[in-house]
């Protein structure tokens, strides 16, 4: 007889595995950049910036006049 006459010749195939946590994790950061590269964004980003001057510039503000 041959192997190939056997139904179970061969080596065994293994189960898929699931990916482990730190490959879970690239694997969002890796979707979250693409996404990020597509634009679309709703707010543009000198917006964003403007708005971060501003609260820092208040703060800044609050401390010096106190």
């Amino acid at each position: 007889m041959t192997d190939e006459s056997r139904p179970d010749a061969g080596p065994t195939p293994t189960p898929a595995r699931r990916p482990g946590f730190w490959q879970r994790r690239r694997d969002k950061f890796v979707a979250e950049i693409q996404r990020n590269r597509q634009g679309g964004h709703r707010i543009p980003t000198w917006v964003l910036t403007l708005v971060l001057v501003a609260m820092l510039a208040a703060w800044a503000a609050v401390i010096l006049l106190s």
